[in-house]
């Protein structure tokens, strides 16, 4: 075994850490990845080559009798020099003050990059959702001792059926909570071209969508290479900082070479389209393939442009299409832009996570803390299908 790699005992199953991807185990992606793009070694090669400036990701191997079950992904976030509330306004200013002092670095059993249960995947022939549970917080404790101790540890993103089993003793120190849903579309087996989809919708929900469509004439769309996205991806980077910046909350910013790097390591499992306007690049948006389900990723536009061509709706409605023609079962469009997301179908499934404070005194008004410091959004469902 690499010297690089700790390991750690618990019952009759061992865990151990991996600094990096070319420690892991060979048949990695034969028990783990194969059954989630974003825990293979392809996408945490991604992660390794262009992670993000303040975040250190580690990877954890799970064993039975010395046979792989399972693996995780722990990601360390620092906040000592990164603003997560954007918005040039003094409240936000006030926030990010608070914040470094309370959070300065915190340890997720997750993705932050993603929405979703992307922590951790399990041979459930192998081991139950009840032995999963402790074994994982044995490793929680475990990485906090051996890398490093942080003021915050998170469980991210998991439905209600799952967030169910963390109800044991052990957890009652952290503080369960719930952020904006994840708004997910699945398409039906009988929308076998774009045309079923739209004509789904109510009269004012189709209308609006073929007004839209109208609206993209004279921009050419096309999927782009991997020597296309090293082309324009300086260009790709200015068009995402539109949108981030945007953002009234980020816990981080994409490394320069990012979808570069995505595109390198992922291959035919990352599409990238771009639309251009009199040649030069003005949107793009980026999916994951992932066995069934399409993820939607980074996108960025250019804010001149995005209401008089309604870019990002024709960004949506072209995602549909491309999940239609390739027969997928369901969209992963995230937490984000709740509102017109639900205008295109994609309704919201509510996600859970656990937060605990390593200072015992403030741990005890995590609530309150974490109730004035994430930012709300109001939103309206909207209703398309008929």
């Amino acid at each position: 075994m690499n010297k690089a790699a700790q390991v750690a005992f618990f019952m009759s199953y061992t865990f151990t850490i991996y600094n990096s991807v070319s420690e892991l185990p060979l048949n990695w992606n034969t028990i783990i990845g194969n059954h989630n793009i974003m825990l293979s070694q392809e996408y945490f090669n991604v992660l390794e080559k262009s992670a993000p400036n303040n975040m250190q990701c580690y990877f954890m191997g799970f064993f039975k009798d010395e046979e792989l079950i399972g693996g995780a992904l722990f990601q360390y976030l620092n906040f000592q020099y990164h603003s997560s509330f954007q918005k040039n306004q003094v409240w936000c200013s006030i926030r990010n003050f608070f914040a470094k002092r309370l959070g300065r670095d915190v340890m997720i059993l997750g993705n932050n990059m993603l929405t979703g249960q992307n922590g951790f995947y399990f041979d459930f022939s192998e081991i139950t959702p009840e032995q999963v549970i402790p074994l994982l917080d044995e490793a929680v404790e475990f990485i906090q001792k051996r890398k490093r101790r942080t003021d915050l540890i998170i469980y991210k993103d998991y439905q209600a059926g799952f967030i169910n089993y963390f109800q044991g003793k052990s957890h009652r120190t952290y503080f369960r909570f719930s952020v904006q849903p994840n708004m997910i579309l699945r398409l039906r087996k009988d929308w076998l071209v774009f045309e079923d989809y739209l004509n789904a919708f109510s009269t004012k929900y189709r209308t609006r969508a073929k007004t839209a469509k109208k609206k993209l004439q004279g921009i050419e769309k096309r999927e782009l290479s991997l020597e296309e996205v090293r082309k324009y991806q300086a260009a790709m980077n200015l068009l995402y900082q539109n949108v981030a910046e945007n953002a009234p909350f980020n816990t981080f910013f994409l490394a320069g070479n990012h979808f570069e790097k995505m595109k390198e390591y992922l291959a035919l499992n990352l599409k990238i389209f771009g639309y251009f306007y009199n040649e030069r690049l003005i949107g793009f948006y980026t999916l994951i393939l992932n066995n069934n389900d399409i993820d939607t990723y980074f996108l960025g536009y250019d804010k001149a442009l995005q209401k008089e061509k309604q870019l990002y709706l024709n960004m949506l409605l072209d995602i549909v299409e491309f999940g239609i023609r390739h027969e997928f079962s369901r969209i992963i469009f995230g937490r984000t832009a709740l509102e017109i997301k639900s205008t295109i179908g994609a309704e919201p499934v509510d996600i859970f996570g656990l937060i605990k404070h390593n200072n015992g005194i403030l741990n005890t008004y995590m609530e309150k803390i974490f109730v004035s410091l994430n930012p709300k959004t109001e939103w309206i469902q909207r209703k398309p299908f008929k």
